[in-house]
């Protein structure tokens, strides 16, 4: 069953409404941010964790981080994918529950953020060999669609048609449909392939900013770049959460890992005014990280300081 949005939280979120698969009277916002996966790359549980207790209790599996981005102004809905990730079938199917369409797969683009396994390698499953799509307009910017022209198999994808590569300026926006514009922008993380984007979204009322991975807050400062500031000029900001604390991980010093740890992300963020804070949305959380299990004392820290926590199933009107 795909989660919602707690009543005081959609309050907060400014119009945030439930998914219509769990409440289906609900008027739905004409368009919409959905969050389809709050996981990183690998999921949860991960391959080669068999004590994972997600094995067993599906209420504890989550996929792995991807928005989906909804027009329902016209009588046959827009959709568009942020991320291909590896549970794209599943994620897919959970958007046809929530923004039904009848054409498949129904999508008018998917914007990539970079080349690490969790943000691409669902494009596999639209060649021939699976669902055999046809000029899927596929948003990057140059470093990413050179990579994916280059090498196979995803070259392949675009030698047969399909996908079409939609290359993108960094900080320049790509207008949509009407009033909803999407900017790409360059973040500081590994770039082992392809430079790394983040996104904001504008649709005609609220604004949101995805960064599901960076490698420092400080290291965007160096380059001329506040957080503060993005977080300022959105409604909402779905941010990097990959690990909670150093220690998660057990016998290995985390402290070089390239992402800011979601405690201090808080301690960052703590001179913010409340309305601020509320705005942060963490996403993107490694298995290890206890910001997945509902019960954990952390989830409840995250919140009491006044932040959120992205949930699978959530739905933001734009």
């Amino acid at each position: 069953m795909i989660g919602r949005v707690g009543a005081a939280l959609a309050s907060a979120l400014l119009g945030a409404c439930s998914a219509p698969s769990e409440t289906p009277n609900i008027t739905q916002c004409q368009v919409s941010l959905l969050v389809l996966g709050v996981a990183q790359d690998g999921g949860k549980p991960q391959i080669s964790n068999p004590d994972d207790p997600a094995w067993t209790d599906p209420s504890l599996r989550r996929l792995a981080s991807s928005l989906a981005l909804v027009d329902r102004r016209s009588e046959t809905p827009k959709r568009w994918l942020f991320e291909a990730t590896p549970d794209i079938k599943e994620q897919l199917q959970r958007l046809d529950g929530i923004a039904p369409i009848d054409r498949h797969p129904g999508l008018d683009g998917i914007f990539l953020t970079h080349a690490h396994i969790g943000h691409y390698t669902g494009l596999m499953l639209l060649g021939h060999e699976s669902a055999g799509v046809q000029n899927i307009s596929v948003y990057a910017l140059p470093k990413m669609a050179d990579f994916l022209t280059r090498n196979g198999p995803w070259s392949q994808l675009v030698e047969y048609h399909n996908i079409i590569l939609a290359i993108m300026e960094a900080d320049v926006a790509e207008e949509l449909t009407e009033n909803i514009r999407v900017t790409p922008f360059i973040v500081p993380h590994r770039q082992e392939f392809s430079e790394v984007a983040g996104y904001r979204i504008d649709g005609p009322t609220q604004s949101v900013l995805f960064i599901p991975d960076i490698d420092s807050w400080e290291d965007w400062d160096a380059a001329g770049t506040r957080i503060e500031e993005m977080i300022a000029a959105v409604d909402v900001a779905y941010l990097d959460a990959t690990f909670y604390a150093n220690g998660e991980i057990p016998g290995r010093d985390m402290s070089g890992f390239p992402h800011p740890f979601v405690s201090h992300s808080m301690e960052r963020f703590s001179g913010l005014a409340a309305e601020e804070k509320i705005k942060v949305r963490f996403i993107h959380m490694n298995h290890t990280n206890p910001l997945l299990n509902p019960k954990a004392q952390e989830r409840r820290v995250v919140m009491d300081t006044g932040f959120n926590i992205a949930d699978e199933g959530e739905e933001i009107c734009l």
